[in-house]
């Protein structure tokens, strides 16, 4: 797969035309992206809205030079290349959402940079909230009213499922753990366990999972809510 990003003309296509306004964007910031046959880098203003992804040569344009689909894709971080530091690089790949156990569609990939790794990972989560709210993933940063809505299908409930599931196994396994919700989880696995409830998966634990890895997955959850959950005191 040539992970390049098409010029405007070839991504046009499919795209409805967008205004530079940020008003309902839902991220917007400045991105490198790689051509399709130079393979250099250009800098671009990025915006994302509902599932398109736009960009635009910069913050004064009214006309995007093109846009990106997400409907169907999936988005990758790339592996950081130790002869190439700060190049922090990530992929939008078209076909595979909700077709896990299927040989992926051969199509050319979105090859992008940020400038940092906060930078590519606000970015990463954003894309991948908008390719699989539809599935029930992307809850990480999505409100917890919406989460809980969806989730309703699966039967009534107060909490969003990965709320209750880290509040369970804590309670059975945690509670007389010794630095519960101070000491630090398992980093790679609270990524993994974190992009798996993302993608709509939904991670059982086991009696070899970590309890401080769960106990940082919920703070992780609770911290980038949008809006911070209320706590009450009886004291």
């Amino acid at each position: 797969i040539s992970k390049s990003m098409v010029m405007g003309e070839v991504s046009r296509g499919s795209c409805r035309p967008a205004s530079p306004s940020l008003e309902g964007a839902l991220k917007a910031g400045w991105l490198k992206k790689q051509r399709s046959i130079m393979k250099n880098w250009q800098l671009r203003w990025f915006v994302l809205r509902s599932d398109q992804l736009y960009f635009y040569k910069d913050e004064e344009e009214t006309k995007p030079q093109g846009c990106i689909p997400l409907q169907g894709c999936q988005v990758n971080e790339l592996t950081a290349n130790p002869d190439e530091p700060g190049r922090q690089l990530f992929e939008i790949v078209p076909g595979g959402t909700g077709e896990k156990d299927r040989t992926p569609i051969s199509h050319e990939s979105f090859l992008l940079m940020a400038n940092s790794q906060t930078d590519m990972d606000d970015w990463v989560k954003a894309i991948r909230r908008v390719i699989w709210a539809p599935f029930g993933g992307g809850i990480f940063g999505q409100r917890l009213e919406d989460t809980v809505q969806y989730e309703k299908k699966f039967g009534p409930r107060l909490a969003p499922l990965l709320v209750e599931q880290c509040v369970d196994f804590i309670r059975e396994r945690g509670l007389d753990e010794e630095g519960l919700f101070r000491m630090p989880g398992q980093a790679n696995l609270v990524k993994e366990l974190q992009e798996a409830f993302d993608c709509g998966d939904k991670p059982l634990f086991d009696s070899n999972t970590d309890v401080h890895t769960v106990a940082s997955l919920l703070k992780l959850y609770l911290r980038e809510l949008p809006e911070p959950v209320p706590l009450w005191s009886s004291t």
